[in-house]
């Protein structure tokens, strides 16, 4: 796309500014990128608010890559004790939050944006199943955004870790002896993920190591990739019709619109500066976010020999932290519940790569879905949250204080639904009774 010869050069006008950029037109593909992602790049002219999230998630990446750069300036990876008997990890955050100027502003800013991140990816992946984005022909384009999803939670999970606070220590504790009960390469592979027996000062220096570089290097080219397959097919819209089977003559679709001006300015921008008051006010005002953002156990150093009354990881991976505890049988007599909790929380994740080829619908959008897929898909969402409220309790959590009612089972319940939607899919969505879906976009 880039490069393309269907977009002239561009032609100075003969000031110094217009012969600079016609002198790196000739050398760069500039006035081709401009156009094709976005003067040129036609969008449906019928998003409403749900297609707010997608520009908002750009700006909180750059929010964390500039804030983690800043952090990586002032912070040491050093898990030993200093003279004060505190670890170096820990005493670093601490300098940072009190004798760097500005310092608590920028961790303030990188810990909210990281609980901010997966609002607002979570809200933009429920809008792909609202209108089916993932159907054909934007199947990789979900893919490389289930990906993306996945990479969030490695630099998350490895990020939560450089604090080393307690609720750190013991979370990464915790879930690296996960790894453990993969048959035959999983004792192995957990002292490869640890770098050690334990978690410990090579522990922290293998994943800041990976959080600084590694994996936020495949998460930007995974957002470029997904943004380039998103712009050769053409984006989706409520109405999950297709704009390009009506052009003009120009071969413009009658349906779309520039995505600049009209949506950047128009309705992007307000929706992020929106955001942004909302962001702001959280890191002036609430940045532990009522203990969910930042856990009182985390302003406490780590300590090895003193395990927390409660060990939870952060909100945005409770929903899969609560699959892995609901598995408490031993399936079959064969599988152990730690390798069967294992496969849950992964496979509740992956499963969701394979939604393009699950769903057998004939209309991609909820406008047009029946009652059954309306139905199911809120008891879908509802689930997730319970299970997200679930997995931030203690085991013995019962609803409302009735023993009646124990949330181990309530997770198991809603474990057992979660996978039951997605293979499910396949029956339910042929025979769902779909209203008939019009040949262009309705807009108002």
């Amino acid at each position: 796309m880039a490069g393309n010869s269907n977009y002239p050069k561009y032609q100075s006008d003969g000031s110094r500014l217009g012969g600079l950029l016609e002198w790196f037109d000739a050398r760069f593909p500039l006035t081709s990128l401009w156009k094709a992602h976005l003067s040129e790049y036609y969008a449906p002219k019928n998003f409403n608010f749900w297609y707010f999230f997608g520009s908002v998630a750009l700006v909180v990446l750059v929010i964390q890559v500039v804030t983690g750069i800043f952090l990586t300036m002032s912070y040491k990876p050093d898990g030993n004790l200093n003279a004060a008997g505190i670890p170096g990890a820990f005493a670093a955050v601490e300098y940072i939050m009190r004798d760097v100027a500005g310092g608590w502003f920028i961790r303030n800013m990188h810990s909210t944006g990281a609980s901010a991140f997966f609002i607002v990816v979570y809200l933009h992946m429920f809008r792909g199943m609202l209108y089916g984005s993932y159907r054909k022909p934007r199947e990789l384009i979900w893919i490389f955004g289930v990906l993306i999803f996945l990479c969030l939670m490695a630099e998350a999970f490895m990020g939560y870790l450089l604090p080393w606070g307690q609720m750190s220590y013991w979370g990464a504790q915790v879930i690296l002896n996960l790894f453990s009960a993969i048959p035959v390469i999983g004792p192995d592979l957990s002292v490869l993920a640890r770098g050690d027996y334990v978690v410990s000062d090579t522990t922290l220096n293998r994943f800041f190591a990976f959080h600084v570089i590694a994996v936020p290097l495949v998460l930007i080219g995974l957002v470029v990739a997904h943004v380039l397959a998103l712009h050769e097919t053409g984006s989706n819209n409520p109405d999950g019709v297709e704009i390009k089977k009506f052009k003009d003559e120009k071969g413009i679709p009658l349906d779309g619109i520039p995505f600049h001006p009209y949506y950047t300015i128009g309705h992007d921008l307000p929706a992020i500066v929106i955001f942004l008051f909302f962001f702001f006010a959280v890191v002036f005002y609430w940045p532990e976010g009522g203990g969910y953002f930042l856990e009182a156990n985390n302003f406490l150093p780590a300590d090895p020999m003193k395990t927390p009354n409660h060990i939870a990881p952060v909100w945005y991976f409770t929903p899969f932290y609560s699959m892995l505890r609901a598995m408490v049988w031993n399936f079959f007599w064969v599988i152990p519940a730690k390798l069967w909790g294992v496969i849950a929380m992964g496979g509740g994740v992956v499963i969701l790569a394979f939604l393009p080829w699950l769903d057998r619908s004939p209309v991609k959008s909820i406008r047009y879905r029946g009652p059954i897929f309306k139905t199911l898909l809120t008891i879908f969402v509802i689930g997730f949250l319970i299970l997200g409220y679930l997995g931030a309790q203690v085991p013995e959590y019962c609803f409302f204080g009735l023993s009646w009612l124990p949330g181990a089972v309530i997770a198991q319940i809603f474990t057992f639904y979660y996978f039951l939607f997605f293979l499910t899919m396949p029956y339910w969505s042929k025979i769902d009774k779909c209203k008939p879906v019009p040949e262009r976009v309705t807009f108002k």
